[in-house]
């Protein structure tokens, strides 16, 4: 059993059993790739997938056990390259980030800047999409971490850190009949289309929820991933926007921000990274420039802890900042 074998075995399993794909991503050869895992089958005593004439068709349920520990193999390997590196203290290295518009572009450049300017050596790799789009690249192994809001049951196996909570604001342009109303209610709300974000395709999001629960109609002009498009098609009169209060600028000074703190909970922005990833220097400072209660010693408590719950309850007691 080598190595390179348990590569390609992670490669096939993550770009959906289709050798092709994996052997390009690989750079070899499709043949070669399936040769590999044939002889780890013939060496194993048992087939890893099911074969419907040369095509891979589903994992067997031995294989499922295989590719997992081959996967916690791999992380291994990774961190000991890793221990490598840091021990060099070359600050040399990569760091690949998966997060949504909002985050890349309002909250992040900042932090960005800082960080370049004190590791320059460090490749910096920004992903911007959806939480679905993030989980992807999360179970590809494709990113080191996720900076997300909501959606911790797409990414299983991760250590999420509470970081950050903040508000919704609506956006009307100005003159707007909305900035006159004394005190916003779900009802007046519901009188207006809404223009918002994108609602997530794993469970209800808490929009939705929260005027169904009050038996009101949720009159959706348009959703999107990006706030940047939202506030476009406020402006030309396609309803009222609902955006992260992090995503109003300056720069808007022809639309007016009302606040829906009175109706609608506070969000929490959690970072993540696969359980079992060594952390680099470097890696834990760009948490700590990101959320500064996230120091060593509260992330190893974190990561030693069992599960979720149990993560939750470590941070109960912290007060996170409002953004």
């Amino acid at each position: 059993m080598k190595l390179h074998q348990l590569r390609y075995l992670a490669s096939v399993a993550q770009n959906d059993l289709n050798i092709t794909t994996a052997a390009r991503k690989l750079h070899t050869s499709q043949p070669g790739v399936s040769k590999q895992i044939k002889l780890l089958e013939e060496e194993l005593g048992f087939p890893i997938f099911e074969r419907d004439g040369r095509s891979l068709v589903r994992v067997t349920p031995a294989g499922r056990e295989v590719i997992d520990r081959a996967l916690r193999i791999l992380e291994e390997a990774q961190n000991i390259r890793r221990l490598s590196d840091d021990a060099r203290e070359d600050g040399q290295g990569s760091l690949s980030i998966a997060t949504t518009q909002t985050q890349a572009l309002y909250v992040l450049p900042p932090l960005i800047r800082d960080f370049r300017e004190r590791y320059p050596d460090v490749d910096l790799h920004i992903h911007q999409g959806t939480s679905e789009q993030a989980a992807e690249l999360a179970k590809r192994d494709r990113v080191d971490f996720v900076i997300a809001t909501g959606s911790a049951e797409l990414f299983p196996g991760y250590v999420l850190l509470p970081c950050y909570r903040w508000y919704r604001r609506l956006i009307v342009p100005r003159g707007h009949p909305l900035t006159r109303e004394p005190r916003l209610t779900l009802e007046v709300l519901a009188r207006h289309p809404i223009v918002t974000y994108t609602f997530s395709f794993h469970g209800k999001s808490s929009l939705p929820v929260l005027f169904e629960s009050a038996g009101l109609r949720l009159r959706v002009a348009l959703t999107a991933a990006d706030a940047d498009v939202i506030k476009t098609y406020v402006r030309l009169g396609l309803g009222v926007g609902i955006v992260a209060s992090m995503a109003v600028a300056p720069s808007d000074d022809d639309l007016v921000a009302l606040s829906l703190d009175h109706l609608l909970a506070p969000h929490v922005t959690w970072l993540g990274f696969r359980r079992g990833r060594l952390l680099r220097g470097y890696m834990r400072d760009f948490m700590k420039g990101f959320a500064p209660h996230l120091g060593r010693r509260l992330v190893d408590e974190a990561i030693r802890a069992p599960g979720e719950v149990a993560v939750t309850e470590l941070f109960r007691g912290i007060e996170l900042p409002l953004r």
